[in-house]
């Protein structure tokens, strides 16, 4: 049986399936592409070939147009097989946004899981990450730090909403990501039993109408308007992003490098949440070892303690070093400020 690595390669493009003469992801214009997720670090326009979930597929289309998303679009459900150069493939959900997918791979004998952006913890927005047995496991490792251990995100959404009643004066303006972390959040608060309207900064608004058009149910939510009643408000918006009709904004940001305190300071929230779309690192390791994998390969992010922590327990490490990702949480952008 052939190792993965003389048949799945990374090359400047991105990750390169070569039986099945396709990319996973990549990061420059292909002739054919496997698309874990909608985020534009990892869907980019102008493939003349993509496959992808339904929903992945839907959510590009509102990002860049139906022209932009690509010149073939191949919708492909979760568990469903297709044969591509000798090479059986099928996607199995990531659990990191709406559409998000693994890629399974087997090809002569040995299977390998490019996991895309994942997370474990429970999501109302999309479905369910699911281990895949597999001889070589491709991770992120965005926040792969022991440091990294995100609260439980009901906890968080407790916080946030214990603000606006202490503070019934004032608009609660929460900087979020437009795919996934918005309707993520909106979700949340409805658990949480907050009925109320959620207004959005139009920027995040396509997304969520996607969303709901795939059975996502956000409840009252629209862009704002002269005439909304803002005190007592929750407004989500881009990280940064001004929000000139909010009534004495109280500035939260949602995101998993508010357990960075330096990053928490620079983001000028006076409430910091944390809360993330992906894996900590105790569910990095986690799945790692849930994947039954003897090597596992790495890619954007803390690839080397991750690697380290994987060798203690027995499986080989690889770093593979792909460029063009991080997008929604950089690690780069923040390491100097966790190692000083």
């Amino acid at each position: 049986m052939p190792h993965p690595d003389t048949w799945l390669k990374p090359l400047p493009q991105g990750l390169y399936c070569e039986p099945g003469g396709f990319f996973i992801d990549p990061s420059r214009v292909v002739d054919r592409a496997v698309i874990t997720h909608a985020h534009s670090d990892h869907a980019r326009p102008g493939h003349k070939a993509v496959l992808a979930t339904r929903e992945t597929l839907a959510l590009m289309r509102a990002r860049m147009g139906e022209k932009r998303a690509g010149g073939h679009l191949q919708a492909l459900a979760y568990g469903e097989t297709i044969g591509i150069g000798g090479v059986k493939l099928w996607l199995q959900p990531a659990g990191h946004v709406l559409g998000s997918a693994q890629v399974a791979m087997e090809y002569r004998g040995t299977r390998v899981v490019v996991s895309g952006d994942y997370k474990r913890t429970p999501d109302p927005t999309c479905a369910p990450f699911q281990p895949i047995a597999c001889d070589v496991f491709v991770t992120e490792a965005t926040f792969g730090l022991p440091i990294f251990l995100h609260p439980p995100p009901e906890h968080e959404t407790a916080r946030l909403l214990a603000s606006v009643a202490l503070f019934p004066d004032r608009t609660h303006v929460v900087g979020c990501y437009s795919l996934g972390k918005c309707q993520r959040l909106i979700a949340l608060l409805r658990r949480a039993g907050w009925d109320a309207p959620v207004y959005l900064h139009p920027a995040l608004l396509a997304m969520s109408l996607v969303y709901q058009n795939h059975g996502i149910p956000l409840g009252d939510i629209g862009p704002l308007r002269m005439t909304d009643r803002l005190a007592g408000a929750i407004v989500l918006a881009p990280p940064g992003s001004a929000v000139p009709l909010a009534k004495n904004p109280l500035i939260v940001a949602a995101s998993g490098w508010m357990r960075v305190r330096q990053r928490a300071k620079a983001s000028g929230a006076e409430l910091p949440l944390i809360l993330s779309d992906h894996a900590d690192w105790a569910e990095l390791n986690r799945t790692i070892d849930d994947t039954g994998a003897s090597e596992v390969w790495v890619t954007h992010g803390w690839e080397a303690p991750l690697i380290h922590a994987a060798g203690q327990r027995g499986i080989k490490g690889r770093a593979l070093r792909l460029i063009g990702y991080g997008e929604e949480d950089d690690p780069s952008v923040a390491a100097q400020e966790i190692v000083a």
